[in-house]
């Protein structure tokens, strides 16, 4: 049996998982689904066509599934998808998608959304990402698994970043980051790679040094980025490398930030 405080008004249509805890002064849309063990705590607002995954727990005065904050939103059709295990802070905001950008927003499993920060219309976020507090990601961005976003930064619409990527505090992300890569500065200066996360996660000595010569490739080589990235993944055999190159010839609405740019 899920527990429903008297005061959260749980719109009929609604679908509530078993085991669910929703607080005081909660409001559930009447197209909404929770999975199983969901809690929401008070005045928690879940609108929109929006799933929530088991286990998931959203934290005060969020709004998960509200209208894209986009003009050309013209009340179509849209989605949320949020996955399981998620910790969703205070006051942290996540939009449905438009038809522009293939009309759902995606969040994966297991993120940790720190307070104050937002997720905007077709987004499309993997697993084990974490935002930190009050940073902004804009619409139609992609982060893949493993992402840190740090506290007040912002990340431009249409921006890639690539899985294990981290991104410092009160940065600016204009254009696509490579997997494993560092970057900080105001303006989002590539400046590395993210070796903290890599030995963290039990990453190969050997992986390791490859990716650093990969790296020092792309910072140096010859010929145009993407060809760099093209003559790694000829002469490569780390796993690693060949996941930064599959994501420099991938399809890409911005440019990259390449080190020492």
């Amino acid at each position: 049996m899920s527990q429903i405080h008297s005061s959260a008004v749980v719109e009929p249509g609604a679908q509530i998982g078993k085991d669910c805890v929703i607080g005081p002064f909660c409001v559930i849309g009447p197209n909404v689904v929770l999975g199983d063990r969901v809690e929401l705590k008070s005045h928690v607002v879940v609108t929109g066509d929006t799933v929530i995954g088991d286990e998931t727990v959203v934290f005060s005065f969020a709004v998960i599934g509200e209208i894209p904050q986009d003009l050309k939103f013209r009340g179509e059709a849209s989605r949320l998808n949020i996955g399981r295990r998620n910790r969703i802070r205070e006051h942290v905001t996540m939009n449905c998608g438009t038809e522009g950008g293939g009309g759902v927003t995606r969040v994966g499993d297991d993120g940790l959304f720190m307070a104050g920060c937002h997720i905007a219309h077709d987004a499309q976020v993997g697993d084990r990402v974490i935002v930190v507090n009050n940073a902004a990601i804009a619409g139609h961005c992609v982060l893949e698994d493993d992402v840190i976003i740090g506290g007040l930064s912002g990340v431009h619409q249409w921006v890639r970043i690539g899985k294990g990527a981290i991104i410092g505090a009160v940065t600016m992300v204009t254009n696509d980051v490579i997997p494993y890569g560092l970057v900080q500065a105001p303006r989002g200066h590539l400046d590395g790679l993210n070796l903290v996360g890599l030995k963290r996660r039990g990453v190969a000595r050997s992986d390791i040094t490859a990716l650093r010569a990969a790296f020092q490739m792309l910072a140096q080589g010859e010929g145009t980025f993407q060809d760099r990235a093209r003559r790694l993944g000829e002469e490569t055999e780390s796993d690693y490398v060949r996941e930064i190159v599959a994501f420099v010839l991938g399809g890409s609405d911005r440019s990259f930030l390449t080190p020492g740019g």
